[in-house]
């Protein structure tokens, strides 16, 4: 499989069968990202959407985090939604502890505007279901700033493939309520998720949680992982593999 990562995912993409790309905390902001190239808002979203292409996916999944907050100026949420439009793929957006829905969301304002963009949690659909592909993906939206159970409640499954997506922190198993992180993700989750893959955000790392028993992956921030999960959906268990991001040296 090549080079492999700290997490033992191989380096480079697998071909073949239905490839779906995955990252997460991109963290789109106007004022943080003036210090990348161009003093481009949008650069660390480019290059996500650059890598997906590179690797000729036909799905890309954006576990939480997209947007630093829900104040950003409207004209990079417009520029935002024009990027993921002509992203050439299908896009899935989940809203994170960031970026919830709330009415003022980017979301809200026209990025889930183009026909190949879905946000998960805008209308009462638990999943967007994919037929060409018989694929399924769901999650549930952070819809404010308060806690809940990012794979609380999932709906039967509607399709031979299910992608889960989820934001929050994954702790192997119930501990005492006092001082614990919100928005907790524990193995019986991922194991009542009944998914083929967990697509999970809010971990800046790429790492593999919950055991051989699911496929649940951290794609980590792009900026700090430099890359994308890449997951191939064919005949048997499903490959994951990590796909470098170009970014530049400062």
């Amino acid at each position: 499989m090549g080079e492999r990562g700290a997490n033992g995912l191989a380096m480079h993409a697998a071909v073949g069968g239905l490839v779906i790309a995955h990252s997460s905390d991109i963290h789109v902001d106007d004022a943080y990202t003036a210090r990348l190239p161009d003093r481009d808002a949008l650069y660390p979203l480019r290059q996500v959407v650059a890598a997906a292409r590179q690797a000729q996916a036909a799905l890309l999944v954006l576990a939480g985090d997209v947007f630093e907050h829900n104040r950003l100026p409207q004209a990079v949420v417009d520029a935002a939604a024009r990027l993921l439009a002509d992203a050439g793929c299908q896009v899935v957006l989940l809203p994170g502890n960031h970026d919830p829905l709330t009415a003022e969301s980017p979301y809200r304002r026209g990025v889930a505007e183009p026909p190949n963009v879905h946000v998960l949690g805008l209308d009462e659909a638990p999943s967007v279901v994919f037929p060409q592909w018989e694929l399924e993906v769901w999650g549930r939206a952070h819809q404010d700033y308060t806690d809940m159970a990012p794979l609380g409640e999932p709906p039967p499954r509607r399709a031979r493939w299910r992608v889960a997506v989820a934001h929050g922190h994954y702790q192997p198993a119930a501990g005492p309520d006092r001082l614990r992180p919100s928005w907790l993700i524990h193995d019986a989750d991922l194991v009542a998720a009944d998914a083929d893959y967990i697509a999970l955000g809010h971990w800046n790392r790429p790492v593999r949680v919950g055991g051989d028993a699911v496929h649940a992956y951290y794609s980590g921030s792009p900026e700090l992982a430099r890359s994308i999960n890449l997951v191939r959906l064919d005949a048997g268990r499903p490959t994951i593999a990590r796909l470098p991001v170009d970014w530049y040296t400062p």
